[in-house]
């Protein structure tokens, strides 16, 4: 027969794993926030030699915004953001990382070694560029332009009803009016791609949201961009590798799949209960299952 005390710590596991499950929602792993610009240039760049193009503009784009990020790190995101979009033949955007690269390094060029593809492209953007005077570069012997700091704003709930439509709102402020539009980039679960879509957006204001279809136990993740004319970002609230997270109840707490989390160790009524949020990926063909360890220490 079980200890009576022992039962009772049982019993109060559930509602301490959905205290952690909802602290858990609307943050990113402390690694995930931690990971340096370096790391994701890196990053990037191996999504790109493995024709994951998408993958590496994402993460590129969260390089961009990443504060105190030198010039060198810059230069190189920007060349790797072109050649993605070079390969993807998004034009507009390509133009804008060439662009935003010349204006950080006029004399910048590509060794004779590389793809003639995008030899090409540099070289017409660059003609371009120097024709209509060199935009965005300082003139010589003044300071560069100090662009005014771009704010958005956009509460994130702590849950959200399975299979509804999930709707997003916010405000952006923009005092050098740079922004042209906001994108929005979702995925159910913390697992996969982000799919990547335009939201609405007016008078300092934004909307958007994720389709119910994509609305699953046991979360989503999002993150959002406000970008200018050529499509680059200029903030963000999340990131491809930080995204916001929105827990969607459905399953229970034992059998849904959430993270392998360690909670902590818990004091509850003298004795300490250790409680670990487990998960496991799931896809389309086969159906995943996750457990809880609870330790008891009397």
């Amino acid at each position: 027969m079980p200890h009576p005390r022992s039962a009772r710590l049982r019993r109060l596991a559930a509602p301490i794993l959905v205290a952690a499950a909802c602290a858990l929602a609307g943050e990113a792993p402390a690694s995930a926030q931690g990971k340096t610009t370096t790391t994701l240039i890196q990053r990037g760049g191996a999504l790109f030699e493995d024709q994951q193009y998408e993958e590496s503009i994402q993460t590129l784009s969260a390089a961009l915004l990443r504060p105190g990020s030198s010039e060198a790190e810059k230069i190189e995101t920007y060349r790797l953001l072109a050649y993605n979009y070079i390969i993807l033949k998004r034009t507009e955007e390509a133009d804008a990382a060439v662009r935003g690269l010349l204006v950080l390094n006029e004399s910048f060029a590509l060794p004779p070694t590389e793809s003639p593809r995008f030899r090409d492209f540099f070289d017409s953007t660059r003609k371009k560029w120097e024709g209509e005077g060199k935009p965005g570069k300082a003139a010589v012997g003044l300071p560069p332009a100090q662009e005014k700091p771009i704010r958005m704003e956009h509460a994130s709930p702590a849950q959200t009803p399975a299979g509804a439509t999930f709707k997003l709102v916010g405000t952006i402020t923009d005092p050098d009016a740079r922004v042209r539009g906001v994108q929005l980039a979702y995925r159910t679960g913390s697992t996969g791609k982000f799919v990547t879509v335009t939201g609405t957006y007016s008078l300092g204001q934004f909307r958007t949201q994720i389709p119910g279809t994509a609305v699953k136990p046991p979360l989503i993740e999002y993150y959002l961009q406000a970008v200018d004319k050529g499509g680059l970002p200029l903030t963000s609230r999340g990131d491809a590798t930080a995204p916001l997270r929105v827990v969607v109840p459905g399953g229970g707490v034992l059998t849904s799949p959430f993270f392998w989390v360690p909670v902590g160790a818990v004091v509850v009524g003298g004795a300490i209960l250790t409680a670990f949020l487990v998960s496991s990926s799931s896809s389309t063909n086969s159906k995943s299952t996750a457990a809880v360890t609870i330790g008891v220490k009397e």
